[in-house]
């Protein structure tokens, strides 16, 4: 989006207000029909869109970096000693190759962002919808408040290739949100699935120490 957002924007929207032509030469007019129609630029929005959406990944990465270098600062503790006698915490986010394991605090701090991220994508269509209405672009505006003197209409400059433009930012939007709900599942799934494991894993070791060991059945029976 922001490879599109910055080749198409200024060819296709360019000064919009001084693009908008209308039928009448009254002082203010065509800005008042500007107003109107579009409170917000669509290029401005979709601007704040992309930042906002890209906030939670930005946080999110700082959260990496930051236990990365606690984890680094860990590791050269580790090495500077001869045993771990001593050392409460050892890494285990990370290895000594920079590889981040997907885990823990790092896994829920992904989740998050994943959530707020779904949130502010649902947010921005739902603002875009509320603020323009339909997807599509007119041809046409018309306005009749002061200081236009009657039923005046403006034309808008490029509108078939402005609505496609419009559909395929709101396109890119909905997918992003169809991504992230699939990978927000996918790791919850995981998850699941991960600690069922587990717990399956350590009820067959407990009963194969049981079998490997009757003795201490046979002890609890005599007392």
């Amino acid at each position: 989006r922001i490879f599109i957002l910055a080749a198409g924007i200024d060819k296709i929207w360019g000064d919009e207000q001084t693009n908008m032509s209308c039928n009448t030469l009254s002082v203010g007019c065509r800005n008042l029909c500007y107003n109107k129609t579009f409170p917000l630029s669509h290029t401005r929005l979709w601007v704040l869109q992309i930042l906002t959406v890209s906030t939670p990944t930005l946080v999110y990465l700082g959260h990496v970096l930051l236990v990365i270098r606690k984890e680094n600062k860990m590791r050269k503790r580790l090495q500077q000693k001869k045993d771990r006698d001593g050392v409460d915490k050892v890494p285990k986010y990370s290895d000594e190759s920079g590889k981040v394991k997907l885990k823990g605090v790092l896994l829920v701090s992904y989740m998050l962002q994943l959530v707020f991220k779904i949130v502010f994508e649902v947010l921005f269509i739902v603002g875009q919808y509320l603020i323009y209405g339909f997807i599509v672009m007119p041809l046409e505006i018309t306005c009749s408040e002061y200081p236009c003197r009657k039923q005046e209409a403006c034309f808008i400059s490029r509108p078939t290739e402005k609505t496609i433009f419009i559909c395929f930012m709101l396109a890119m939007s909905v997918f992003s949100v169809v991504l992230h709900i699939i990978e927000l599942l996918y790791l919850m799934f995981s998850k699941v699935k991960n600690r069922k494991r587990r717990s399956s894993g350590s009820v067959s070791q407990k009963v194969q120490h049981t079998q490997t060991n009757p003795s201490s059945r046979e002890t609890v029976t005599v007392c």
